[in-house]
């Protein structure tokens, strides 16, 4: 079990995850599929090329589920009873194929849960940053995580 148990985090701790990911041709291809998104975007170059972007556009919500899975071995693996939600999800900068991307995460708020006694709850901001140290997604994940026996 990599993850921590509520009464292990403390406010304002921060993680720089140490796995890394490039992004490929193949992974925005099937993700966009496999989820019916026909953005042609994420999958008509010729497309792509006409855009402001000049090139295919990774699908966003790729990068966001890249984030998250970057962050959950040192955050939740192994002590997650369940993801509560994800606020204020946003994209400042594009992904692109054959991009690099890391992950850092901070732990915002911890708070006792009310219904869980055996669980608390906490508040962690993710990062996803490119090869060029731009931030390309930033989310919260509020999660619901056990505490130690």
């Amino acid at each position: 079990m990599s993850g921590k148990r509520f009464d292990e985090w403390r406010l304002g701790e921060r993680i720089a995850h140490d796995i890394r990911r490039t992004v490929t041709e193949t992974d925005n291809l099937l993700f966009s599929t496999m989820t019916h998104n026909p953005q042609p975007l994420h999958l008509d170059i010729e497309a792509a090329k006409e855009s402001g972007f000049g090139q295919i556009l990774v699908n966003s919500t790729f990068t966001f589920a890249l984030l998250v899975g970057l962050s959950v071995g040192d955050t939740t693996l192994g002590t997650l009873v369940a993801n509560l939600g994800f606020n204020n999800v946003v994209t400042p900068k594009p992904v692109f194929i054959g991009d690099t991307l890391r992950a850092e995460t901070e732990v915002k708020e911890l708070r006792e849960s009310k219904s869980r006694p055996e669980a608390g709850i906490v508040t962690f901001t993710h990062e996803l940053f490119n090869q060029r140290d731009e931030v390309v997604c930033r989310c919260e994940r509020t999660a619901l995580v056990q505490r130690s026996a």
